[in-house]
């Protein structure tokens, strides 16, 4: 092996540590942010939206519930104006000349 490939070994060896200290970094971080997170959204649910007698788990469960209730949507209705387009023109064009009086 020449010196030369020693050389490269040796960096890529040097940045693939790098790259495993960034990657170990970045996951503790994210640990603790999301766990801290969960902390903080677990004692929100057990102090003001858990039902007597309820566990945290099911008081999730419900809230989940609700909210995907809450989500349901009607249909969208398409209301069909005649001449809609020429009507906001007609308005767009007003509305341009009224600073011109």
């Amino acid at each position: 092996m020449s010196n030369l490939e020693k050389i490269e070994n040796a960096v890529v060896e040097g940045y693939k540590n790098i790259e495993n200290g960034v990657v170990e970094g970045y996951k503790k971080i994210e640990d603790a942010v999301v766990g801290g997170f969960e902390k903080m959204s677990d004692s929100f649910v057990e102090k003001h939206l858990m039902k007597e007698g309820e566990t945290l788990e099911e008081a999730k469960a419900r809230i989940a519930e609700e909210q995907k209730a809450r989500e349901v949507k009607t249909p969208e209705v398409k209301v069909n104006i005649p001449n809609s387009e020429e009507i906001v023109k007609k308005n767009l064009e007003a509305s341009l000349n009224a600073g011109k009086r």
